[in-house]
């Protein structure tokens, strides 16, 4: 049974696995002092008075390219949530969701992933919007309770369109407006997440990086921004419009990854992130670390997070990013 939460909460496998180094409060990360002249950024509140009376539709999902070429993208400052996962070759790519707000434009828009399907479960049928997937996936797409949307040779739509200033394939991007007329509400979120004050305890936190082989997270936090500064592989991450990618919630997830049933075109398999189960996880919000226990019971249930003493923890109102890293390998704190 969906256990739902009112308000916006809600070669082979580069030996083995992800490989995630963890580094913590000792070091800012790029551009922690980098403030950009921007001015600190409203926390959006995840009421459903902010958004349509309950869901009018689902939610959308947008599988987004994550390598330097794709970069700057456009449409991830407006997403509630963004979940960055392994792909092959150790590099990273990210989902964002989008429930309260439709931006204008999303992308680079590009291929999805069998775990994807597990992790979207927790959603009512939601859009998934992609720009293709491995041959022997596509029937299992199909069979998901997802409304999948990728661009279909042969058929006029307006929803995707080719920058020809980028190269590709790293110029594809999605109209969401062409896809669904308006936001699905915040009741839509089901993730289990919550929001509310920040918890007791916790220790104080100026920067944490998350490491894959071939690609790296960094979150910095700013006094002044009331958020945490996003940087990607070593550089400041910014939106089209030139500002810095800011959530207001990060949390570090610790999930098993393995092999998948599939591979690329090279040949290398790819990452299965097991989203389903339990484990441990670290929330950051408000410049604080908080230590957590994650739990989903079933693929339609969302996930739970709670503090130490058993009780749920709450995320700060506004944009959470969720990194997914590999139990299977040490973590390291500065």
């Amino acid at each position: 049974m969906r256990r739902r939460t009112r308000g916006r909460r809600g070669g082979a496998l580069l030996t083995a696995a992800v490989a995630v180094s963890l580094a913590a409060g000792c070091e800012a990360g790029p551009g922690a002092a980098e403030e950009d002249g921007q001015a600190p950024r409203p926390r959006r509140p995840h009421s459903s008075a902010s958004s349509p009376a309950g869901p009018v539709g689902p939610v959308l999902a947008v599988k987004v390219d994550n390598v330097p070429a794709a970069r700057p993208q456009r449409g991830l400052d407006a997403a509630d949530v963004v979940y960055a996962e392994p792909v092959e070759g150790g590099l990273s790519r990210l989902m964002a969701i989008y429930a309260t707000e439709l931006p204008e434009s999303v992308g680079p828009v590009r291929s999805a992933r069998e775990s994807d399907l597990e992790l979207l479960r927790q959603f009512d049928r939601p859009t998934l919007a992609f720009s293709g997937a491995q041959r022997k996936l596509l029937p299992l797409i199909d069979k998901a309770p997802v409304r999948a949307e990728p661009p279909r040779p042969g058929e006029e739509s307006d929803a995707y369109v080719r920058d020809d200033g980028r190269p590709a394939p790293h110029n594809l991007y999605l109209r969401p407006g062409r896809l669904q007329p308006s936001p699905a509400g915040a009741d839509a979120l089901t993730t289990g997440f919550h929001y509310g004050a920040a918890p007791e305890g916790g220790e104080a936190e100026s920067s944490r990086t998350v490491r894959y082989p071939s690609a790296s997270f960094t979150f910095s936090w700013s006094d002044r921004r009331d958020r945490w500064l996003v940087s990607m592989d070593g550089a400041p991450a910014r939106s089209a419009d030139g500002g810095r990618l800011s959530p207001a919630t990060v949390v570090v997830q610790h999930v098993n990854v393995r092999e998948s049933d599939f591979h690329d075109f090279r040949g290398s398999v790819s990452p299965y992130v097991e989203s389903v189960g339990s484990g441990q996880a670290e929330v950051l919000r408000d410049g604080r670390a908080y230590r957590a226990a994650w739990k989903r019971e079933a693929a339609a249930d969302g996930t739970s997070f709670t503090a130490e003493d058993g009780s749920p923890l709450n995320f700060a109102e506004g944009q959470v990013w969720v990194v997914f890293a590999d139990t299977a390998h040490t973590t390291k704190r500065s």
